[in-house]
């Protein structure tokens, strides 16, 4: 079992090794979540790493301590996101084969951007588990090594590259938040933290309420698998933290925090309107525990792990429609009108007062909760200013007086 000590001796000789062959990502000030959260936050960008996360790091220190043995058999691993991109751009990078088994349900875009540093891509079960199991038989059956994706010294020291360079980017560092999924990046971050800064420097984890493996590990004081939800933050969405990733949290991380679905989309919304940066959702995550008010109002400089911006369109379109109804930009009203001329003109008429454009409109008159004589009326529409939101209901109820009843907000 690897120590604390061990790990930090493997964090630096990967600080050596990683030199010129990834980024060495940019710490930025954020004028805007400063104000909001009432701190000097700092945002460490590993979005913009190679292959849009910050996998490539712990697979290109695991596969290069062991170049000789790669070399000869191959490298082997499981994932359907970024540690697949991870491992097979680092492999290619040293001149090693590699096999990526992804789950059949993955994205065509993450197989062919995985295809695209070279990797033979096995598409096997419809869950993570289930290509897990492949990937550890193939490696029986053909000697690959395989690469873990965050139960592993080299690879959690791979990680903790990021912890060495805030914490030489930023002396005065009070916390540093990161998501948190099977461990492996938030083990290394906090070893060179504490290493370098010492304990006045707290780490703190962050996680999705739909996949909460260290909070309830810490609740139940060993790792367990744990029933998971669907989230924006999937690349951290797995059924328990590691062995040995959650021996060496037990010592170095301070505090973890749990965020609902509408913060991560929030915080996304917010990177890319605001700060002009395309996160993830699990990237997304220590923005959204700020957003949510985690340390707000105390002063203190925050260093927020923007781990990965590898989100797909389809999703990035979701997230921008929820954000701008989270910020009152968007808004859907359900109205129930008298089925009269005029009744939807009087409504529409207090919209235009205020600058609102009309998105869509859908009529509805044959539902057995629609009264006779009457017309379900949603109208979907864009405010100049969500403050006024309050403003327009009341006075489309105070126009419409007994004509109107408003059914959703």
């Amino acid at each position: 079992m690897s120590t604390i000590d061990e790990i930090w001796s493997l964090i630096r000789h990967a600080n050596e090794v990683i030199e010129g062959v990834v980024h060495r990502t940019p710490l930025v000030h954020s004028t805007f979540f400063s104000k909001v959260s009432g701190n000097n936050v700092f945002l460490k960008l590993e979005n913009l790493q190679k292959t849009g996360a910050f996998k490539v790091r712990g697979a290109y220190f695991k596969i290069y301590s062991e170049l000789e043995r790669c070399r000869k058999c191959g490298v082997v691993t499981a994932s359907s996101g970024n540690h697949a991109q991870g491992v097979a751009y680092s492999a290619s990078e040293l001149g090693v084969a590699s096999t990526i088994v992804m789950p059949e349900t993955t994205p065509p875009y993450k197989i062919n951007a995985t295809k695209s540093y070279g990797a033979k891509v096995v598409l096997y079960g419809r869950i993570y588990d289930e290509s897990y199991e492949k990937a550890i038989e193939i490696s029986r059956e053909t000697g690959a090594i395989f690469i873990h994706p965050f139960d592993d010294p080299y690879v959690i020291a791979g990680q903790g590259t990021i912890g060495i360079e805030i914490a030489t980017s930023l002396k005065n560092v009070d916390y540093v938040l990161v998501p948190v999924g099977g461990g492996g990046l938030i083990s290394g971050i906090a070893i060179a933290i504490k290493k370098i800064l010492g304990s006045r420097a707290k780490v703190v984890a962050v996680e999705p309420k739909n996949a909460s493996k260290l909070y309830q590990a810490r609740i139940h004081g060993k790792p367990e698998p744990i029933p998971v939800a669907p989230s924006l933050a999937d690349g951290v969405v797995t059924k328990s933290v590691g062995e040995l990733t959650y021996k060496l949290m037990s010592e170095v991380v301070d505090d973890v925090v749990l965020v609902d679905e509408d913060s991560i989309a929030r915080a996304m919304f917010l990177l890319m309107e605001r700060v002009k940066l395309v996160a993830e959702g699990a990237g997304a995550l220590p923005l959204a525990a700020i957003l949510s008010g985690y340390l707000v109002g105390e002063g203190r400089n925050l260093v927020a792990v923007v781990s990965g911006g590898n989100a797909d369109l389809t999703t990035i379109y979701r997230v921008i429609l929820k954000g701008l109804s989270i910020e009152r930009r968007i808004m859907k009203l359900s109205l129930l009108l008298e089925d009269v001329p005029g009744s939807l003109y009087r409504v529409l008429e207090v919209l235009a007062r205020h600058r609102c454009n009309i998105l869509e409109i859908r009529h509805e008159r044959t539902g057995l909760e629609i009264p006779p004589g009457y017309a379900l009326v949603e109208l979907v529409f864009e405010l100049p200013d969500g403050e006024i939101s309050k403003t327009i209901l009341e006075q489309i109820v105070s126009q419409m007086s007994k004509e109107v009843k408003v059914i959703t907000k």
